[in-house]
């Protein structure tokens, strides 16, 4: 064989993708790379939210997806190192008996940026379409129109120049009872499984069929769904991040290091007494 056709046969093996390649991906990824590529994501996340804030952008993100799927360990990754000023998580309860008689989406919309603001939905308004479709706390006429309303909705919000970007957190069957059979042996992390989970984790199939339906009628072009394959939670917390990153083009706005001032001499103040003082006891 030619030495120019050996070349152009490994450059062909190289684009094509290797099973290897794939399976690595299933694979859990090791802590130290996972935590190299998550400080640098979160020096990028510094910078993004800086360009919002002085360019007085508006960004909303959703993260819905099935319970225990991981939505809130990308949110904590995304928000460890922001400013909580400008970076805020929006993670609603059961509505009061006030908050039902509303317009459906009114006690959303009280929680959206204003400018210069990034806010993170862990859940949203996708309740109607998810929890509430699946276990029957709202009829089908409230369901039928939020299908029809949300689409319109959701272009208001991006014609008033609210940046929507919305995350679908896809986990599989085994996964997911891999992770509440986890989370009921921790006390610790016991408390995410409520009677709710508990409930909707016999329902599936009508899970899968309640998220088909809303992808239906709400991918839409100007706030399409992004789909996270979440069950390798470190890959899906990178993938997540770093798209993130590529819907908005910012620029690097960070302020420089500021020049630290000389401090002042001490002028002769007597200080109370340290015993006159309450102090937590030292017991590590």
């Amino acid at each position: 064989m030619k030495k120019e056709d050996a070349i152009a046969a490994e450059q062909e093996a190289d684009e094509k993708p290797r099973e290897d390649e794939n399976h690595d991906k299933k694979k859990k990824l090791k802590k130290k790379r996972y935590e190299k590529e998550l400080v640098k994501l979160q020096l990028e996340l510094v910078k993004l939210e800086e360009w919002v804030k002085q360019k007085g952008f508006k960004v909303v993100v959703i993260f819905e997806g099935r319970d225990a799927a991981g939505k809130g360990g990308v949110i904590k990754r995304i928000t460890e190192k922001l400013n909580p000023r400008f970076c805020r998580i929006v993670a609603l309860g059961t509505p009061t008996e006030r908050e039902k008689s509303q317009w459906y989406f009114q006690r959303y919309v009280a929680h959206l940026p204003a400018a210069g603001e990034i806010v993170l939905f862990d859940r949203s308004w996708y309740n109607r379409a998810g929890v509430e479709r699946v276990m029957g706390f709202c009829d089908e006429e409230a369901y039928a129109e939020f299908l029809r309303s949300c689409p319109e909705f959701e272009r208001m919000l991006i014609r008033s120049n609210i940046i929507l970007i919305k995350y679908w957190f896809s986990v599989s069957d085994e996964e997911q009872e891999l992770r509440f059979q986890k989370r009921n042996e921790d006390p610790t992390t016991r408390w995410k499984l409520s009677p709710m989970d508990v409930k909707s984790r016999e329902k599936w199939v009508e899970y899968s069929m309640a998220k088909d339906e809303m992808f239906k009628h709400t991918d839409i072009k100007q706030a399409p769904w992004h789909v996270v394959n979440a069950d390798n939670k470190r890959r899906a917390r990178l993938n997540c991040i770093s798209h993130f990153l590529s819907l908005i083009d910012y620029k690097d706005l960070t302020p420089k290091p500021v020049k630290l001032s000389k401090r002042e001499k001490d002028k002769g103040y007597v200080r109370p007494p340290k015993s006159d003082q309450n102090f937590v006891p030292e017991v590590f």
